[in-house]
């Protein structure tokens, strides 16, 4: 164990707060919480845990903690840090989910839109829809049975929805206000349970109708009923006293939990929400941490009551959360907690084998890859690849992995500027200049190792950069390819030499992956290059003339070559200034001689 954490185990308080672990570039990697600071920092380091948590503490060079006045102050203060610090190792609050929901506009023209943010601008809002087709299939649905707004046209202009009886605000009399007031009202009543009564209506009309031998008429009726059932009356799970409430439960093994979440609106279950993920605390803890994030930090809207199962510690949530929270012991509610947990236990045992099949291919692998370089394991890698064309618009491109997984915001291009000709080796010199002195210059995070796609040349020029101009020790191995431009050799050392890397285990799928990657991205960037200077013309050079001008001109003239042929009262003829016109006939005649 590192001294300097002993010595500072050794002073921790026996007081509730939050803890920040961090790794050796200073980085925080995980927070915690815990009502016995002493105690539980202890844990990560005394005493057996597991395979995951003991990645986590491989990793922990240093830690702080601070101290809160009560166990809620603490579940706050975690939430905030994770917010701020955004760690590696809390997935479980980072997943920013947003539901949407159904609501109706407060215009003179009131419309019936999908959204996922709450506001304060006396709309009416029904939701949320966890399932986002839920949600479309009954908003499809209200836009058959009620004209509201579906255009921006003025009266007398009738658009398409208008034909279909599905549209009044381009009328040439539109609804007034007091009219379009009991529509929403019927939308609403609708929306929280009242389609019953819309359902007996139609099945009168089309009653009436069929008598009438409208059996045209009749058929729509019956669509319209069918879509009704089909959409609102699909869940059959009910609470009859119609209160909006989410109930949680969860099941946890191997260091992994599963939160499941019902949704009850109007009585009716309409959805779930499932999360699983890792947890390095007590699991009573890591649930209580869900349920807070949940509605803090991803702003989900609080219902009137959330039951949860035996030992969760309801006193905190409703401190926390401002809502009433129930443990139920007997009846229908207890039913359902218990269905959640049952669905938590079996959508955990599903996601397993896919769980340990991406730690194989993503942390397993770095790891594996570490050791066979023989260094510390690379969480983190930065990858290099060229493309030109015979020398022409030449760029480089990085791609960074991050436990063996693309961390796309950190992607990188680069337009080589001092290279001339086709010159992999002094490409790569510069980008990789490039790159680490404004990595140092803004203090960013170093690699643990980093890739260049090729051999010993684009080695070696790499290497001589990182360690003779910038004084950098960071492990760096070449990706060579085999005729066939596939991965087939890992280099690394200097003098480079072959890495025996078993080309069935998931290390060696892990460095072609990265390489394939890099690639992918070089060329996508080198191809946008080249398409934006097929249409480069010696006009973009010429001061005064934009692209309308430039437009102008070749559509006059057709060609630069016709262009330079003509007067200068030709060309002020097409509105151009004569200080431009004559600008324009000097530079193409000046580029021309030489």
């Amino acid at each position: 164990m590192n001294p300097h954490i002993k010595e500072k185990l050794a002073v921790l308080p026996a007081q509730p707060g939050c803890y920040l672990m961090k790794d050796r570039h200073g980085t925080v990697i995980y927070v915690g919480k815990s009502k016995m600071l002493r105690n539980r920092v202890r844990s990560y380091f005394i005493g057996a845990n597991d395979q995951k948590t003991q990645r986590l503490v491989k990793e922990i060079d240093n830690f702080e903690y601070i101290v809160t006045g009560s166990e809620v102050e603490a579940l706050i203060l975690e939430m905030n840090l994770i917010k701020k610090y955004d760690p590696k190792y809390n997935v479980l609050l980072k997943d920013d989910k947003s539901y949407p929901f159904l609501k109706i506009t407060n215009e003179r023209h009131p419309r019936l839109i999908i959204t996922r943010k709450v506001k304060k601008d006396k709309g009416k809002y029904f939701g949320p829809y966890p399932n986002v087709m839920a949600a479309r299939e009954t908003k499809k649905l209200l836009d058959r049975l009620y004209p509201l707004r579906k255009c921006n046209n003025p009266k007398g202009r009738h658009c398409l929805y208008y034909h279909m009886n599905q549209c009044l605000a381009c009328a040439d009399n539109p609804p007034s206000v007091e009219e379009y007031r009991q529509i929403t009202q019927e939308v609403a009543s609708f929306l929280k349970g009242g389609y019953h009564q819309i359902k007996k209506e139609l099945k009168e009309k089309m009653l009436a109708a069929s008598e009438e031998l409208n059996f045209e008429r009749a058929k729509e009726f019956r669509d319209l009923i069918e879509h009704i059932e089909s959409v609102m009356e699909q869940q059959k799970i009910s609470i009859n006293d119609q209160i909006d409430r989410d109930i949680f439960n969860y099941s946890y093994d191997k260091g992994w939990m599963c939160v499941q979440v019902f949704f009850i609106r109007q009585g009716k279950l309409i959805e779930r929400d499932l999360s699983v993920f890792p947890f390095f605390d007590e699991a009573e803890e890591a649930f209580l941490s869900f349920i807070g994030s949940f509605y803090l930090h991803h702003h989900h809207p609080k219902p009137k009551e959330i039951l949860v199962p035996i030992a969760t510690n309801i006193e905190s949530l409703k401190e926390l959360l401002d809502v009433d929270v129930h443990i139920p012991l007997r009846g229908r509610k207890k039913e359902l907690v218990e269905l959640a947990m049952k669905n938590a236990e079996i959508a955990l045992q599903e996601k397993f084998s896919l769980i340990e099949r991406n730690e194989e291919r993503t942390i397993k692998a770095v790891e594996t890859l570490g050791e066979a370089l023989n260094i510390e394991t690379p969480h983190r890698i930065e990858a290099f690849d060229n493309s030109n064309i015979q020398g022409t618009d030449p760029v480089s491109a990085m791609v960074v992995f991050i436990d063996g997984q693309p961390a796309k915001k950190e992607y990188r291009k680069y337009k080589i500027k001092g290279v001339k000709g086709p010159d992999d080796y002094e490409t790569m010199r510069e980008v990789i200049r490039r790159r680490y002195t404004r990595v140092l210059k803004e203090n960013n995070p170093l690699p643990d190792l980093i890739v260049v796609d090729g051999g010993k040349g684009q080695m070696s020029a790499a290497l001589d950069v990182l360690e003779n101009e910038l004084g950098l020790d960071i492990p760096l191995c070449g990706l060579a390819k085999d005729d066939k431009h596939k991965t087939s050799e890992l280099l690394y050392g200097d003098p480079p030499v072959m890495i025996d890397l078993d080309r069935r285990s998931q290390s060696f799928y892990l460095i072609q992956r990265i390489q394939e990657e890099v690639h992918r991205f070089a060329i996508t960037f080198h191809r946008q290059l080249r398409g934006k200077s097929v249409f480069h013309s010696k006009l973009d050079e010429i001061d005064g003339v934009g692209a309308q001008r430039k437009r102008l001109l070749l559509t006059h003239f057709k060609s630069v070559t016709e262009i330079e042929q003509a007067s200068v009262e030709e060309i002020t003829r097409l509105g151009i200034p004569k200080p431009v016109a004559e600008n324009i006939l000097q530079q193409l005649q000046e580029e021309e001689s030489e």
